[in-house]
């Protein structure tokens, strides 16, 4: 949820703070139509809090969304390997530009 708005903030949306507090009036009422969603909410028991012996990390309750992952390990790994051939190539005429031009400087 939200966008990061530099390498440690995350920024929530009104759409994203509205979500989270719906989820949890819907789990504070009896008649609320909460349900667990993965990755995201949780309504655990204590039986089971004590069996993870008491610890409150979200990532054991919540888990990961059951997201359809379309990667392709293959096709990513042939296109990281040309990107870092390119690289090595770009490295190796900067390298003779960086030769040259030492060469021509005289002391």
């Amino acid at each position: 949820m939200g966008h990061l708005i530099n390498r440690r903030t995350r920024e929530l949306s009104e759409e994203d703070i509205q979500q989270i507090a719906n989820t949890y009036h819907n789990g504070r009422n009896p008649d609320g139509n909460y349900e667990d969603i993965k990755g995201f909410c949780c309504s655990a028991p204590i039986e089971r809090v004590k069996e993870l012996d008491i610890v409150l990390t979200p990532g054991r309750y919540v888990g990961l969304p059951d997201d359809e992952d379309d990667f392709d390990f293959k096709e990513r790994f042939a296109a990281l390997k040309a990107e870092f051939a390119a690289q090595l190539n770009e490295e190796a005429q900067l390298n003779k530009t960086i030769i040259e031009n030492l060469a021509k400087i005289e002391l």
